[in-house]
């Protein structure tokens, strides 16, 4: 099995980190660089399909992207304390330098204590300011010019081009031993969750028309086949279906199935082979008979079924909320709000922005909002919109529900 790891950083590094990972067995590189780090949350997002895991030049993209909530697939980033921290203090020792003073940004305090106190160096005098994600590089240069004039140690790259030809200052970049070090943890996690995406999933879908069903199948990366007995047989693989179910906690295209039919039941299966994945989905649609007329089950190993959804088909032209509500994970009242959002838009497409205001929430949680009710067929983006400054550009959504 071959991963394939996204590397994300500025243009000077991405090469150089990328190169170490391509020296793992089976690892290829997607060299994804940025010109700023606000840029890393709307890199991961664009890319995610292509990769099984991300790999980061260091702190600061990485907890861009966090903090956005775009890192769908496993993620680290490079540690530059630790061997990368003890070359620089090397280097700056063999210059001449008093390494026992020095200014150094973006690096935790507790792992640069460490690492001084591994090399048995005092940190009394050293000042640091450790990264957060309301750290502008701007801020990071004013810390190093108020303070005395030691040494600066910097993880930025506009903060070196500033300081250079004022001060004395290095900027660290990634050990290939720190590459490696956080390539192995990325890829412990990475690979565990490239076997399970490959599992096989099978569907058995029971519907009175076939109105719909290949174009289910194709959302889902999968094929459709006539089964057994009128039965619909849907093939994909686990990691398809684990994102158009929200990670298993529900089926979108069972409501638009029961939409078209009085009768719609699914049962899932998820196995190691196509044998072991048909025997559960027969098991989940046994299940999914029980429950009722418009019903959704998946079936793993160890008798675990997860009922992903059973409802009742809306009268047509009238939504109905608390249907809604309960596929999508969110409550009457927001959707309701999100309702009156639309409507006050005379239709139109909305930014993410529009939206958390509209519901008083942060951005973040406007756009997992939003995510739930794309994946749901309830709401679809049309573009983004440059937000003006450094900052990721604005999703726009359409509303449909």
């Amino acid at each position: 099995m071959r991963i394939v790891i996204g590397v994300v950083g500025p243009h000077d590094l991405v090469d150089d980190v990328a190169a170490v990972c391509e020296e793992q067995p089976g690892v290829s590189a997607l060299r994804l660089d940025y010109d700023h780090e606000s840029q890393a949350p709307a890199i991961t997002e664009a890319h995610t399909a292509g990769v099984e895991g991300w790999l980061f030049t260091g702190v600061a993209p990485y907890t861009r992207a966090r903090d956005a909530d775009t890192l769908a697939r496993p993620a680290a980033f490079v540690d530059h304390a630790g061997v990368t921290l003890l070359s620089a203090i090397l280097r700056l020792q063999r210059q001449g330098l008093d390494v026992t003073r020095l200014s150094i940004d973006t690096l935790p305090a507790a792992d640069a204590a460490a690492t001084f106190a591994e090399a048995g160096l005092p940190i009394e005098h050293v000042r640091m300011l450790p990264y957060r994600t309301e750290l502008t590089d701007r801020n990071a240069i004013t810390f190093h010019r108020r303070g005395p004039a030691h040494p600066v140690i910097t993880c930025l790259g506009p903060v070196y081009d500033a300081l250079r030809d004022e001060m004395h200052v290095l900027r660290l970049t990634p050990s290939a031993h720190s590459v490696r070090v956080a390539l192995r943890q990325l890829l412990l996690t990475a690979e565990s969750r490239a076997q399970e995406d490959a599992q096989i999933a099978l569907g058995l879908i029971e519907v009175e028309r076939e109105e719909g069903l290949l174009r289910e199948a194709t959302a889902l990366g999968g094929t459709l086949a006539a089964f057994r007995g009128g039965t619909h047989l849907l093939v994909t693989t686990r990691g398809p279906l684990y994102d158009a179910t929200g990670g298993f906690s529900g089926l979108p295209m069972l409501a638009r199935l029961a939409a078209r039919n009085r009768m719609a039941r699914v049962g899932f299966g998820l196995g190691r082979s196509a044998a072991e994945a048909e025997s559960l989905a027969r098991r989940a649609l046994s299940r999914a008979r029980r429950i009722g007329e418009v019903a959704a089950v998946l079936s793993l190993r160890a008798d675990t079924d997860i009922v992903l959804d059973s409802v009742a088909p809306a009268p047509a032209g009238e939504p109905n909320l608390a249907v809604i509500a309960r596929r999508v994970g969110l409550s009457v009242p927001t959707l309701s709000k999100l309702m009156q959002a639309r409507a006050a838009a005379g239709g139109e497409p909305l930014t993410t922005r529009e939206i958390a205001e509209q519901l008083s929430v942060q951005q973040r949680t406007a756009r997992r909002m939003l995510h739930r009710l794309e994946l749901a067929g309830l709401a679809e983006r049309t573009g983004n919109l440059t937000s003006g400054s450094s900052g990721r550009p604005l999703t726009l959504y359409r509303l449909t529900l």
